[in-house]
């Protein structure tokens, strides 16, 4: 999949420049001459990079910065800011709003490429992420569930799934589907930050898929204030008529029309407080059972694993 880099600058020569330099790469190229139009791309778009301008118009580049790094899922998003040559206060300021790297223009173009190629190693090595959320895949999970196992220590592992997602997905599309999806990443990423431990860990299995490894003496608290939150947030992803009706008319597999309520949230908990788990696939299948339980309740639910099986010393 090509490498996808936003440029940001008001000048149409320097974004021709730009381009003709990142083709040498095969990179593909988005452009924006503006700050609200740079926000726009990047919290719709998947992308790899920002090659940013600092001085632009609407809002500035290190505003743009700013408040790229504060949001939670585009913290780990890399900036690279152009400066004007002798301009130490922009550079200070973009490096100090978060920017990774600045060049000073005019750039030598290898000397682009290459401080290009280094951010986008590192941030490769950094964080093996999903590329809507941001938040670590399968790979990351597995490992984060196995260091739990051969620690021994208590766990609780909260297996989250969005109800009646296709059928948003099919009526709104999947730009505001994807929205739904980074949203509900934020939410996870507010709650833990308030209610978790500092070692919790949040990944992105796929889809509307997610789960949060945390500890069985606040996954209660997590998962409340998770489905507090969603509900709250649910009605605002549909448009005023569905939003008053509180259902979409959505077809099911015969082709007969259903109405849909709208959008909850459903978590499977699994814990090792009562019984011993020895092995990665006995938490995702007890997880998929806690969470298939959940889904079959009216709106957002959660259901912890309390069968007490002995544990074994």
């Amino acid at each position: 999949m090509a490498v996808k880099i936003l440029i940001v600058d008001d000048d149409p020569d320097i974004r021709d420049i730009l381009k003709l330099t990142l083709s040498e790469e095969d990179y593909e190229v988005l452009e924006a001459s503006d700050g609200q139009e740079a926000l726009k791309i990047i919290n719709s778009k998947p992308l790899d990079l920002v090659l940013l301008d600092y001085k632009i118009p609407k809002i500035d580049g290190r505003q743009v910065c700013r408040l790229i790094k504060k949001d939670l899922l585009l913290s780990h998003f890399p900036i690279i800011m152009f400066t004007a040559k002798g301009e130490i206060s922009d550079k200070v300021g973009g490096i100090d709003a978060g920017a990774d790297d600045y060049v000073v223009k005019p750039f030598e173009p290898k000397e682009l490429l290459a401080r290009i190629r280094m951010i986008l190693r590192r941030t490769k090595r950094d964080l093996e992420a999903n590329p809507l959320t941001r938040l670590p895949v399968n790979v990351s999970i597995l490992n984060e569930l196995l260091r739990k196992l051969e620690k021994g220590s208590l766990f609780a592992v909260c297996y989250i799934d969005l109800d009646k997602f296709k059928a948003y997905n099919d009526k709104y599309g999947f730009e505001h589907g994807d929205e739904v999806i980074r949203e509900t990443a934020r939410t996870l990423i507010r709650t833990v930050q308030k209610r978790g431990n500092p070692d919790d860990f949040i990944g992105h299995i796929g889809g509307d898929d997610f789960v949060i490894i945390t500890s069985p003496d606040v996954v209660d608290n997590v998962c409340k204030d998770i489905i507090t939150d969603f509900e709250k947030a649910s009605p605002l992803f549909y448009n005023e008529t569905d939003r008053k009706k509180g259902y979409i008319i959505a077809h099911d597999r015969q082709g007969k029309e259903q109405n849909i309520p709208l959008l909850s949230i459903s978590i499977g908990v699994v814990t090792n407080e009562y019984r011993k788990i020895e092995h990665v696939a006995q938490i995702s299948e007890i997880g998929t059972e806690l969470k298939e339980l959940a889904k079959r309740m009216e709106h957002s639910n959660y259901i912890k694993d309390k069968r007490k099986i002995e544990r074994k010393s």
